[in-house]
């Protein structure tokens, strides 16, 4: 168990060491370097799914961490920026439409995980997965339920992914204009929908997703298909 470091509060402090359970077990056990990985992306109708890998030091201390969906813009921000700064190493990862249509999304979720893993230096020695088991790699590897709240390493990396792909479609929002893309970040809000409804898909929008699929052949569209068909 680590001394509290200077600047948290004991409460800080305690639910930093909760979140530092499965990382202390890899330790315990003899891993080296623990990676937590994480993705953003899965769900909405455009851009990217962007993946999320970070080996942080045992001295990690920062206030506030936790699942990025319930962290605030400026606070994502904030909190990329200092686990940049104290992370051993970090990787972000992105696949866009079309590649992303071509192999359906869980495979495009899975290859942007195996290369974030890939660009870690050192390479990591166990791995720490929110929800998911990445095939075809030689990393012992633990698949965490709801990842991102339990496990520092996993939040740490859904932050990273998440400040990663809201750049992403901030800049997107500028090159398709109209489409609102700084707002919703490519989910299926109905603004969203309103809006393709109106102007049809732009490149970015994933052909393989429903209403987009229905409106490039000109159809009605029903519901979403399940994004792990």
């Amino acid at each position: 168990m680590r001394t509290r470091q200077a600047g948290l509060t004991p409460e800080e402090f305690h639910r930093l060491e909760g979140m530092m359970k499965y990382e202390y077990q890899a330790a315990f056990n003899g891993y080296q370097y623990i990676a937590g990985l994480d993705e953003a992306g899965r769900g909405p109708l455009a851009g990217p799914v962007v993946a999320g890998a970070v080996i942080l030091p045992d001295t990690f201390a920062i206030a506030g961490i936790n699942d990025s969906k319930q962290l605030n813009p400026t606070l994502r921000r904030e909190l990329a920026s200092e686990i940049k700064k104290q992370a051993i190493s970090w990787a972000v990862v992105s696949v866009y439409p079309p590649y992303l249509d071509k192999i359906n999304i869980y495979q495009a979720t899975i290859q942007a995980m195996q290369l974030a893993v890939k660009n870690l230096y050192p390479q990591p020695d166990y791995l720490l997965i929110d929800a998911l088991k990445l095939p075809d790699i030689h990393i012992k590897q633990q698949s965490i339920i709801k990842g991102d709240t339990l496990s520092i390493s996993i939040a740490a990396a859904s932050i990273l992914a998440k400040v990663e792909r809201d750049n992403a479609m901030e800049a997107f929002d500028h090159l398709y204009p109209g489409y609102g893309f700084a707002r919703h970040k490519g989910y299926a809000t109905k603004e969203h929908i309103q809006i393709l409804l109106e102007k049809g898909p732009c490149p970015i929008h994933r052909e393989s997703f429903e209403p987009v699929k229905s409106l490039i052949k000109g159809e009605t569209y029903g519901e979403q298909p399940t994004l792990f068909e």
